[in-house]
């Protein structure tokens, strides 16, 4: 049952398995932060654990580290902490680059696999999916197909036979709709094309299964739910069985079978490594390292659990002042935010200022999309009532409409 008093809240959080965890993190006083899903929280020992990589590994050790520190093997080693998290065995994730780099990678893979020359993805993807199709289709010669997924297009555009490579995002960035990962990537299959899932929204937000959904590859940023700080490396997953024959198209010195032999032809590892490139950025890789320790002490069915208990909470609440919301009230279609609609033209935007100023950080997304996140390591149920109450005093005293709430930053 859904809360309805402060007093209710705070006994689900004295009675809450995750409660402990919030220690673990940075939180600055007077602040409730509902925009992990763009930033996570600061772990208390990430700035310890660079430090020491700083001043011991590198400072002491100098290049002896990429030994005895295993610096060398973070990408392995980190993707298989990383690996847990989304269903998949250790020896089928790496971490290393950014997510766009890594989503180029899958893409040309994928086609190459597929022999097809369509890649299909969503209208309204991120930004960054639909620039990097472009670009792989661009460079192969590929046409790619732009669809709404949840709509009945998908399986119309699949049966035509030429779809080599279908590109979605498991949480869509804006609305939070769930997609069906399992009957997704089955449909797929079922018509001879591969499947790549971004999982960006979803990491750290609900249970994936990648292994067990036959997924064939998918990525990742680790700097949102997973706290790996700005800019973190993004993961990969590739599945054991595309290992042999993948070929991605940035045939990097890393991802050589025998690096150290300096032979002057390529030769790809025979694991997921292929799929790594050059150098890692082994400073933020100690800061990730930091927040997937964090995540090694969580349950992720009592994380999911959590989550769509405060945002059936926050729903509730937002309704009681007339704000639609965009994602789905289903619990098997939402993700771990909310997503409202503003209540007139142009108001979105101020009423997240206007809510910022008061020490409730959420985002927008335009043209329309109030965003707010929802952390179960280090979000309490007191949070999410009290946030609420902002936010319908927000709303119905109207100050958003100040002029100060109305002035546009670079950075929404």
């Amino acid at each position: 049952m859904t809360p309805t008093t402060r007093e209710e809240c705070a006994a689900l959080d004295a009675a809450d398995p995750l409660a402990h965890l919030r220690e673990e993190f940075v939180l600055p006083e007077g602040v409730i932060y509902l925009d992990g899903n763009s930033l996570g929280a600061l772990p208390r020992s990430t700035p310890g654990r660079v430090a020491d990589m700083i001043e011991r590994e590198w400072g002491q050790d100098l290049i002896r580290s990429w030994n005895d520190a295993g610096w060398w093997d973070k990408p392995r080693t980190l993707g298989a902490k990383v690996a847990p998290l989304v269903g998949a065995d250790p020896d089928e994730v790496i971490v290393g680059d950014g997510t766009s780099a890594n989503l180029f990678k899958c893409l040309i893979a994928a086609l190459r696999l597929s022999g097809r020359s369509v890649v299909l993805g969503e209208a309204g993807n991120f930004p960054t999916d639909l620039y990097v199709t472009e670009g792989a289709a661009a460079l192969t010669g590929a046409r790619q197909r732009r669809i709404d997924p949840d709509g009945p297009e998908l399986a119309a555009e699949l049966a035509r036979g030429d779809v080599g490579v279908l590109l979605l995002s498991h949480v869509d960035y804006r609305s939070g709709v769930l997609r069906d990962m399992a009957g997704i990537t089955r449909l797929a299959h079922e018509h001879g094309a591969l499947v790549v899932w971004d999982l960006c929204h979803s990491a750290g937000a609900v249970p994936i299964e990648l292994s067990g959904q036959d997924v064939d590859f998918a990525v990742g940023c680790t700097y949102k739910y997973l706290n790996g700080g700005p800019g973190a490396p993004a993961f990969l997953y590739a599945a054991r069985r595309h290992h042999a024959a993948a070929e991605q198209p940035l045939s990097g010195w890393h991802g050589h079978a025998r690096p150290f032999d300096f032979t002057p032809d390529y030769e790809p590892s025979p694991g997921v490594s292929r799929f790594l490139s050059g150098s890692q950025p082994l400073v933020a890789d100690a800061a990730l390292e930091a927040g997937l320790d964090v995540w090694a002490k969580a349950d992720m069915a009592r994380v999911r659990a959590k989550s769509l208990a405060m945002t059936d909470l926050f729903l509730a609440r937002a309704a009681s002042v007339g704000l639609s919301s965009i994602t789905p009230a289903e619990h098997d279609r939402r993700g771990s935010q909310v997503a409202l609609s503003q209540p007139e033209e142009g108001a979105g935007y101020p009423i997240v200022q206007a809510l910022i100023e008061r020490g409730v950080i959420g985002d927008f997304r335009a043209p329309d999309v109030m965003r707010f996140g929802f952390t179960p390591l280090y979000l309490r149920y007191v949070d999410v009532f009290d946030a609420a109450a902002h936010l319908v005093e927000v709303v119905e005293s109207g100050e958003w409409r100040a002029e100060r709430f109305n002035r546009r930053s670079q950075v929404t």
